[in-house]
């Protein structure tokens, strides 16, 4: 059935499509919008609407090996999961706390918008926030900053407008991609962590993720 409703794709439709496959398995997620930063506007996403076009064949393609394609419209998400453990990515304990923090930080700047739903943060508001919470108690090395962000960017959790990941001018775009990998039930998780170890240098979590060498 499958190929069939391929078939009927014309040549450049079924590349796309291979693209596309490709991009969700090494990111995870699709965005209906791009931001662009330098005019500050939000861009439709051609990927995401050749994807809601096709949704059942790109769904049924994924389901052959194990994944299921979701979407949800009103933050314009389309995304992979997997049931299989180890196809899930596995996060540092600095990589997890940034993430849960960001997601606190994506709340409450919602709660101040009445109309837009971009999200600005730079890293040095997130260091001061995790510092705030009793998250970290000092600021974390660059190199742990600049690697966890990089994570965080290649699973559209976060962009950068400009300027190195450490900087602290830096600002970071949080995109609604994080409501999907840090529900309101995972909140409570971030004070388990924090309660869990002094240290936790060692210790990790898990988020699901499509890519299993990520």
């Amino acid at each position: 059935m499958f190929e069939s409703e391929f078939e009927k794709l014309n040549m450049t439709e079924q590349e796309a499509f291979r693209r596309i496959v490709n991009w969700l398995l090494a990111h995870t997620y699709l965005l209906q919008g791009n931001y662009a930063f330098e005019d500050n506007m939000k861009r439709t996403n051609p990927d995401y609407l050749f994807v809601e076009r096709n949704f059942e064949l790109f769904q049924n393609y994924l389901e052959y090996a194990g994944f299921r394609l979701e979407r949800d419209s009103n933050y314009g998400v389309i995304f992979l999961s997997s049931s299989y453990e180890f196809n899930r990515i596995k996060l540092d304990k600095a990589t997890t706390l940034m993430l849960y923090v960001l997601r606190l930080i994506y709340e409450e700047e919602r709660e101040k918008l009445s109309l837009s739903r971009d999200i600005f943060t730079t890293t040095g508001d997130l260091v001061h926030k995790m510092i705030s919470l009793g998250v970290i108690r000092r600021k974390p090395a660059n190199l742990t900053l600049r690697d966890s962000l990089r994570i965080l960017n290649r699973f559209r959790i976060v962009e950068k407008v400009d300027g190195p990941w450490e900087n602290a001018d830096t600002r970071l775009l949080i995109l609604p991609t994080i409501l999907f990998i840090v529900t309101n039930e995972r909140i409570s998780n971030m004070y388990q962590l924090i309660d869990d170890e002094e240290e936790g240098e060692h210790e990790e979590t898990e988020a699901d993720a499509a890519d299993p060498l990520a």
